[in-house]
């Protein structure tokens, strides 16, 4: 969240941009937290399916709080930066 605060208009702000109930709908971020309350919150809305990417974009932290561990881009999916 940034700032560390929630965004209680989240559901209502992905029915104003048009996602119908029925569509499927993926969430990611950074490690996978943000986007797993995401989902479960357009699920809870009816809105979805909602899906969450596990591990989101860049895994988990490494024992030296680097993220090395899983993730979209750890696991050698396609992406590109810029």
């Amino acid at each position: 969240y940034p700032g560390g605060t929630r965004n209680d208009r989240f559901v209502d702000e992905v029915r104003a941009a048009g996602l119908e109930p029925g569509r499927p709908v993926y969430c990611l971020c950074r490690s996978g937290v943000r986007s797993m309350a995401a989902a479960e919150a357009l699920t809870a809305a009816g809105l979805g399916p909602a899906y969450n990417v596990v591990d989101g974009f860049e895994g988990p932290h490494d024992a030296a709080q680097h993220r090395t561990l899983g993730g979209w881009k750890n696991s050698g999916l396609p992406w590109r930066q810029g």
